[in-house]
């Protein structure tokens, strides 16, 4: 699979002095989702935008297409639809048009036919004529999309395309962008919901205090530094971890009925489950029952993130919150 979008040594400046992005390096793969993550102030926002060419980079190249964001930034600008944050439309402009004239300002003829299917895979063509200002929150967030993809773009970047919107529009939006996966578009999502890099993305990013940490295919990531947990309930609670299950460093949970064990995913076959279970046996506990635990996406991420030095202020990813990204 060859790369659409190809980011080398990028950095960003700010007049103030504040370095937002240092030394991006970066390569997306033509017809993927990639997920970026980061905590709030992590350089995610400065990305695209420098990308779509709303910042100008302070030094480092990106291709979009083959193109050059900076020496041949029409054609690069072509490829490329946004769907920001924050949600800004002309409040009493119908939805159609708004969509037709985002199309006009890309340079390309009147389609109506197309506009019409945009709106149909939005949901959004029985509201066609209604003023924006008359729409929900989550209905003005489709038009943002639809106005991305009225110019037919290679490249679909989502900002924080679900925050704020509840839990049944998010799978909404989440069909939506696998739909346009499938029409070859490749999507650059941005989130603050592991639980939504987890469900549609085929490569996950983590970028913190302006720089690349990882980029990794989803299951891979989780095999790789995922842990997993054996949880062994037992029918009689104990006060402490026997003596002679010393060596397995188990946690004692639960009222006392539970014996946590944890190991790396990395060992493959060689957990030591087996021994653990015959030790605990021979301690005299009767297991009631047995269960396992595989790290989520978010226990990875906030391991990876505290390790590389975060910045200051509130750097834990959100699950139901919906805080806008600062430092930007």
């Amino acid at each position: 699979m060859s790369d659409i979008v190809t980011i080398r040594d990028l950095r960003k400046v700010y007049a103030g002095g504040f370095e937002a992005l240092k030394g991006v390096d970066l390569s997306i793969r033509e017809g993927e989702i990639l997920a970026l993550l980061g905590p709030n102030g992590a350089g995610k926002t400065t990305l695209i935008s420098t990308i779509c060419g709303i910042t100008t980079p302070t030094s480092g190249s990106v291709l979009v297409g083959g193109h050059d964001i900076t020496t041949q930034y029409r054609a690069a600008r072509g490829l490329i639809g946004l769907v920001p944050q924050e949600i800004s439309l002309e409040p009493f402009e119908t939805v159609e048009r708004t969509v037709r004239f985002s199309r006009g300002l890309f340079g390309k003829r009147r389609d109506d036919a197309l506009i019409e299917r945009v709106l149909r895979r939005l949901s959004l063509w029985d509201k066609r004529d209604s003023e924006t200002k008359a729409l929900s929150g989550g209905m003005r967030r489709r038009v943002l999309i639809a106005k991305a993809l009225a110019h037919e773009p290679r490249v679909l970047f989502l900002d924080e395309p679900t925050a704020g919107v509840d839990v049944e529009l998010r799978r909404d939006m989440w069909e939506i962008v696998a739909e346009m996966k499938r029409d070859g578009v490749t999507i650059i999502l941005t989130t603050h919901y592991i639980e939504e890099a987890e469900a549609i993305a085929d490569r996950v990013g983590v970028i913190n205090g302006g720089r690349i940490l990882l980029v990794e295919e989803k299951d891979a990531l989780m095999r790789q530094m995922g842990r997993k947990e054996i949880i062994v309930h037992l029918t009689t609670p104990i006060a402490a971890v026997p003596e002679a299950l010393a060596p397995y460093d188990l946690e004692l949970g639960g009222a006392g009925d539970r014996l946590v064990y944890g190991y790396d995913t990395r060992t493959g076959e060689r957990t030591g489950i087996t021994a653990l279970l015959n030790a605990v046996a021979a301690a005299g506990l009767t297991l009631r029952d047995v269960e396992t635990r595989q790290s989520s996406l978010e226990d990875i991420f906030v391991d990876l993130v505290g390790r590389h030095d975060p910045p200051s202020g509130p750097d834990t990813p959100q699950t139901s919150a919906d805080p806008q990204e600062t430092a930007q």
